[in-house]
């Protein structure tokens, strides 16, 4: 016995180094598989996001109350980005205010989603008369200008983010429902769902369990892309006065609040700016990797 063990030791010990090797080149494998650009801008939302949810572990100042003779101060250790000319921490409303421009964004994105996805699965999946009228009313959203459009809608619903948030949602049913009409036309000319159907499968059953999850690749990369898209133009409606009103530290009044102060205290349009930036840029990446992705 004592032998027998003496004889497989070295092997033992030759397998485990071919173990270990080959688990450091797995290793090694899938790190070089790992993008940069898209671990910084999965870092960008995932920050962001926490501010959302818990703004009071990043900053203990308030958004809404200044401190009297701190008004229009440059970045400092005690406000990083400065201060506006209420003297309220200006990163401190950055903060607050990703609450507001986030949820409006989902809001914007459930609602373009939702409407759009199931007018296109209609389009595509029901011919004639009904699908060519709701192409038709796409094509007519498609033909107004986006900003005009959510201008038009928050005149009829009234101000605010959540209206803001809709008024952008709508925009967005036409891109979603010509792009998920697409991919069901697609997807209905696959073998497998000619064999769902020739094997006794319903209409209602092959249309939710093979055509719709094998047409949402593109449509769920649409949504990460119009995610940055209605952070954009919510801060646009914000900055020109048809967004939250004051004081609530919404992004893009942030910006239009420190526009009359850009020759003094620059910070005040620079910071809000650059962040919506880098939200938009970052949720562009991710869009990317989710259009590469095979069903």
């Amino acid at each position: 016995m004592t032998s027998a063990h003496t004889t497989n030791q070295p092997l033992l010990q030759a397998n485990n180094g071919f173990l270990s090797k080959v688990s450091l080149s797995l290793v090694l494998r899938h790190l070089r598989r790992v993008q940069p650009g898209l671990v910084l801008a999965w870092s960008i939302i995932g920050i962001v996001t926490l501010w959302a949810i818990a703004p009071e572990f990043f900053t203990s100042q308030s958004s809404t109350v200044g401190v009297a003779g701190a008004q229009l101060r440059a970045p400092s250790a005690d406000h990083w980005l400065g201060t506006d000319a209420l003297g309220r921490d200006l990163f401190a409303r950055i903060v607050y205010g990703s609450v507001h421009s986030l949820s409006g964004a989902f809001i914007a994105v459930a609602v373009g989603l939702l409407i759009g996805t199931a007018l296109g699965l209609i389009a595509g999946s029901v011919r004639g008369a009904v699908g060519d009228i709701i192409m038709r009313v796409v094509d007519v959203l498609l033909s107004i200008p986006n900003l005009f459009l959510s201008l038009s809608i928050i005149v009829l619903l009234g101000f605010g983010t959540i209206n803001a948030a809709i008024a952008v949602g709508i925009t967005s049913i036409a891109r979603f429902a010509r792009l998920a009409r697409s991919e069901v036309i697609r997807v209905r000319q696959s073998d497998y769902v000619e064999a769902g159907f020739g094997s006794g499968g319903t209409f209602a059953s092959v249309l939710w369990r093979h055509i719709l999850p094998n047409s949402l690749t593109s449509v769920i990369a649409l949504a990460a892309l119009q995610f940055g898209f209605a952070i954009l133009t919510i801060s646009t409606l914000g900055f020109l006065g048809y967004g939250a009103p004051p004081p609530t530290p919404e992004w893009g009044l942030l910006i239009a609040e420190g526009r009359n102060y850009i020759a003094r205290a620059w910070w005040l349009t620079a910071a809000p700016g650059i962040v919506v930036i880098l939200v938009v840029l970052a949720a562009n990446r991710i869009s990317q990797s989710l259009g590469k992705a095979r069903p």
